[in-house]
């Protein structure tokens, strides 16, 4: 039964939501999207990304409700609870562990595991819920379903990784059930719904086709335009629907939310003197509100009025009339309590963000493909002025098309990926992965301060044994064999760490460029072999996350290695007590 229900969960940094779908067949039916903000009148394919916590650090609310009830509070109340908004962002670009924390709104830290597993928690019981409303007579658990979770294509493994523990964590899988929960990479579940739409599916200008999968060997770009990053992958359609990676996933943290954070630095020059750091500080709930509004008035390309809060008004007026705050700033005037944004004034907070999304597809253009479409996604591309940019740019060279409803494409093409995960036949490797191995000694080829000597004889340590390299296609479940024996005649285990660079060949796992990322060990507890033993390491590098198994061949034991990608491997898997010795060697 659970093969056939999906929940997809789509974890954004501004906003989140879930689909799901209790259909069996590969039909064409629309999942079941989770309206929300009824309470508040509103009726969104998404909630806030936004969590409060009480003052012990237990869970409050989440989504609209949680931005109302903090909006609500009194200033002090407000400074005692943790409120989180836009979190996500802490899991991009850095290299993660499972002690990281993030910042609230009153400035104090919590562990953001903690923040990310009440999130998901919440995501999860309410999914469970709508669902068993929905079905009277039925109650569903999390085990009858497959769960798809939204990321980033661009995150790198230790986020990916994050993301699965922490779901583990609220209780979306368990251990053991890991595989009922499938990573799905956002600008591919939106390519995913995307090339089934027919032409009167977008909104822009209409392209004159069937459906994109009805058209084999068309080639197109997925911009997924989110509240935190910028998410690129080119896709092209195989016979059959199937979809091909021609680039390796690209884009930045240039998101809606860049755009925001212009606005609010605007806002501190106009309330200058210390005002709006005091007013942050009094008043944190009120800026949320501001900023929310913000949100809703960017998407259009006019001037803009933002009312100005009474406690606003009145820390200004200590310091002077407010009308002469406006007189040192270019762009905005003061209109009768509202503070008015000048069109032009709007368009300078996006030019950051809009010059590095068109770095990044002029990156693409450059390349030797020959795309067709332009396809626009995500929240943050209901705003007419980044799609007309893009059209500007790049409409010459090629369609740019945005579906209808371009914030729902992501989470209604991931419950057809965790239906159909082959769907993205193939992907582009984003890195060169290796292992650390060592080799016989051969001073014509081997640096002389990399030997060492065992009873065996002499050795170079370090060598970087590739396993794929950066650009290759790899089918989605293609598996990579190595083999590889223990250097020592008695060890009873062999650690590996495991390795990443943008570099075709490298030689040694020191040199520039290259970066630890990883480990995982083996047990090989039957010595009788001696060096003869071997491990074989099988690897699939094209799904959407690394996965590894390696056989003992001497008892035959096979273990599914956990790759940890947010430890440093610790010390001991340096010494060479467990090396390993590939056999290319």
């Amino acid at each position: 039964m659970g093969d056939s229900y999906i929940i997809a969960i789509d974890f954004g940094t501004a906003y989140s939501g879930y689909a799901f779908s209790l259909t069996s067949s590969e039909e064409q039916i629309e999942p079941n999207l989770k309206r929300w903000g009824k309470e508040l009148g509103l009726d969104t394919p998404k909630t806030p990304t936004c969590i409060l916590f009480n003052e012990d650090e237990e869970f409050l609310k989440f989504g609209y409700e949680a931005r109302a009830a903090y909006i609500k509070m009194c200033g002090e109340e407000a400074k005692q609870h943790y409120y989180f908004e836009a979190f996500k962002m802490a899991l991009y670009g850095k290299k993660l562990n499972r002690d990281v924390t993030i910042k609230a709104a009153n400035g104090k830290s919590m562990n953001a595991m903690k923040v990310f597993t009440a999130a998901l928690s919440y995501l999860k019981e309410d999914a469970l819920k709508t669902i068993s409303d929905k079905i009277a007579g039925m109650k569903f658990i999390a085990s009858d379903f497959t769960w798809v979770l939204t990321v980033p294509a661009i995150w790198d493994s230790s986020a990916k990784q994050f993301m699965r523990e922490a779901a583990t964590k609220a209780g979306i899988v368990s251990n053991g059930t890991e595989d009922r929960l499938v990573i799905a990479l956002e600008p591919e579940a939106a390519s995913v719904w995307c090339k089934k739409l027919p032409a009167e599916g977008f909104i822009t200008e209409n392209h004159d086709k069937a459906a994109l999968e009805q058209t084999p060997g068309t080639q197109y770009i997925v911009v997924d335009c989110g509240g935190g990053t910028i998410d690129i992958t080119v896709h092209e359609v195989l016979d059959g629907g199937a979809l091909k990676e021609l680039h390796k996933a690209s884009g930045n943290d240039m998101g809606g939310q860049t755009v925001d954070k212009k606005f609010k630095d605007f806002l501190k020059e106009i309330f200058s003197d210390g005002v709006w750091d005091e007013y942050e500080k009094k008043h944190p709930n009120e800026v949320q509100k501001i900023m929310y509004d913000f949100t809703h008035l960017k998407q259009a390309d006019d001037d803009v009025q933002i009312t100005c809060s009474v406690n606003l008004g009145t820390l200004a007026q200590k310091k002077k009339e407010i009308e002469k705050y406006f007189e040192t700033v270019q762009g905005a005037s003061w209109n009768d309590g509202s503070i008015k944004i000048s069109k032009e004034k709007l368009r300078s907070f996006f030019d950051e963000s809009l010059r590095g999304i068109t770095k990044s597809l002029s990156d693409i253009f450059n390349k030797d493909f020959s795309i067709e479409y332009i396809l626009l996604v995500g929240g943050y591309s209901s705003s007419m002025i980044l799609r007309r940019h893009i059209t500007d740019q790049f409409g010459s060279q090629c369609k740019v098309l945005c579906p209808f409803r371009a914030q729902e494409a992501i989470v209604k093409g991931a419950v057809m990926f965790g239906r159909n995960p082959q769907v993205v036949a193939s992907r582009k490797s984003a890195f060169t992965y290796g292992v650390a191995v060592v080799h016989r000694f051969d001073e014509s080829k081997h640096k002389a301060g990399k030997k060492f000597t065992t009873e065996e004889g002499e050795w170079c340590n370090d060598i970087f044994s590739t396993l794929v390299e950066e650009g290759e296609d790899v089918g989605w479940d293609e598996v990579r064999e190595h083999i590889f024996n223990p250097v020592r005649a008695n060890q009873t285990g062999m650690s590996m760490r495991f390795y990443h660079t943008e570099r075709k060949n490298p030689k040694y796992v020191d040199e520039w460029g290259i970066e630890e990322v990883g480990s995982f060990g083996v047990s090989m507890p039957d010595t009788k072999g001696g060096t003869k033993r071997q491990v074989k390491l099988e690897i699939k590098f094209g799904s959407t996350e690394i996965t590894a198994t390696a056989t003992d061949k001497v008892s035959g034991s096979t273990e599914s290695i956990k790759m940890d990608f947010m430890t440093k491997a610790p010390g001991c898997f340096k010494s060479i007590q467990n090396a390993a010795v590939s056999l290319t060697g």
